[in-house]
């Protein structure tokens, strides 16, 4: 589709949704909704223009760090009480809360099924219950991934730091490591990336499977070479003390951004708003965003569910759809750089053609479009949440040197199976 075409659709989709919401007012008066999110999810604005359009309607924004969050879906959903009406639940846990969909309202009892086509496949079913004969979330972003970089730091080490160039350093994670290996023989000041595990978090992620096999669900990270790798790349970097040792969205990480203590970071869309706000107005210009070894892949992205126990369970639902589709989509890219995960939406003009002066410019929409075009999901087991963060805290002992890497992968391997069980 030409882009001025798809613009035009997107701009009458929004003005649509809104008029045709304005004809049809809350069925009482004094209806308030809530919605609970983790971080930020950009919806400020877009909660207002809803209320404006919707007399009756008041919306509560109700945002919470991400493990607590999630911890508190499931004590609400346990108790049956004290969930928001619209519950946003991150990828990662979406298949823990499959096994409580009966906490959730299938959504096609409100005409989901008919919004099939605004996502790919992936993420269409990874919002599914009950073999996908249940709607169970709409999906709203995605993260994608990028490398932002240093361009002043690559300078001093002597490398590349046009962003194609910088690209061409590091087709593969192994020559990523290997660049790691020229920069710190010449570049003190810095470490070469944030932390062990974001680089193994990125590496990972561009597989298919990761703790558990996609066919059955079964145990499978004592004999997944794509984790293996993840491992080793990130263990072996951390080991070599080329790392800042920062556990992302920390306050050291963030003290470790204004202060320079890093070169690289795979980034995806959501964290640079992350790193503008932590490096501040005396670091603008001095990052780049190139892509990210491998080719493409995702970090992060979320649904839209409606529980059970809502009083105004339509009223939730339409909140969602409207949250959700392309046009609104479209906004929070441009405003707060959320991924949108809808082609129509990511492929939009006004997405395409963001630009980013705190990162030099960097032609971000491109950048992760194209990234989101590249994307392979992996597969989600039942008991990811749990299984997942064994893995990360032992790349952490060998970055402290705490644990050899051998041992730091058998002790995680032994950890996550009796997580597993």
């Amino acid at each position: 589709m030409a882009s001025g075409l798809r613009k035009s659709l997107l701009v009458i989709a929004a003005l649509t949704g809104l008029v045709g919401a304005g004809c049809a007012p809350a069925e009482e008066e004094g209806i308030e909704l809530s919605i609970a999110t983790f971080g930020e999810f950009g919806y400020g604005s877009l909660l207002k223009e809803y209320e404006a359009a919707h007399p009756g309607i008041r919306i509560q924004n109700r945002v919470a760090d991400f493990e607590a969050h999630h911890k508190a879906i499931a004590t609400q959903l346990a108790a049956g009480r004290g969930a928001a009406d619209v519950v946003a639940i991150e990828e990662q846990y979406m298949p823990q809360f499959r096994q409580s969909v009966d906490k959730f309202v299938d959504l096609n009892s409100f005409g989901a099924s008919g919004l099939r086509a605004q996502w790919p496949q992936w993420k269409w079913e990874q919002g599914l219950a009950d073999s996908g004969r249940i709607v169970m979330g709409l999906g709203t972003d995605m993260g994608g991934l990028a490398m932002c970089f240093r361009k002043d730091y690559f300078a001093q080490a002597g490398l590349p730091t046009e962003r194609a160039a910088v690209a061409a350093l590091w087709p593969t994670w192994e020559d990523y490591a290997k660049i790691g290996d020229l920069f710190s023989g010449k570049v003190s000041s810095a470490k070469f990336a944030d932390s062990a595990g974001g680089i193994y978090t990125a590496v990972l992620n561009q597989s298919p499977e990761n703790f558990f096999s996609a066919k059955d669900d079964s145990f499978i990270a004592d004999r997944n070479p794509a984790l293996r790798r993840a491992f080793t790349i990130a263990g072996q970097i951390g080991a070599k003390g080329q790392t800042a040792r920062v556990t992302p969205f920390t306050q050291p990480w963030n003290i470790a951004i204004k202060q320079g203590s890093f070169a690289t970071i795979a980034c995806p869309a959501w964290m640079l708003t992350q790193i503008q706000e932590a490096g501040g107005p005396e670091n603008a210009g001095k990052w780049d965003v190139a892509a990210v070894p491998g080719g493409g892949g995702n970090n992060g992205g979320s649904f839209l569910t409606v529980p059970t126990q809502g009083k105004h369970q339509r009223e939730a639902y339409d909140l969602a759809k409207w949250l959700t589709e392309p046009a609104q989509e479209v906004r929070l890219f441009t405003e707060s750089n959320i991924l949108p995960s809808e082609p129509a939406a990511y492929g939009a003009p006004e997405v395409l053609s963001k630009t980013d002066p705190y990162f030099s410019g960097a032609p971000i929409g491109r950048i992760y479009a194209a990234s989101a075009d590249s994307l392979k999901p992996n597969y989600r087991g039942l008991k990811d949440a749990k299984v997942r963060p064994t893995f990360g805290t032992a790349l952490g002992r060998v970055e402290s040197g705490k644990q050899t890497l051998d041992a730091a992968w058998d002790q995680a391997v032994m950890e996550a199976r009796a997580a597993a069980s």
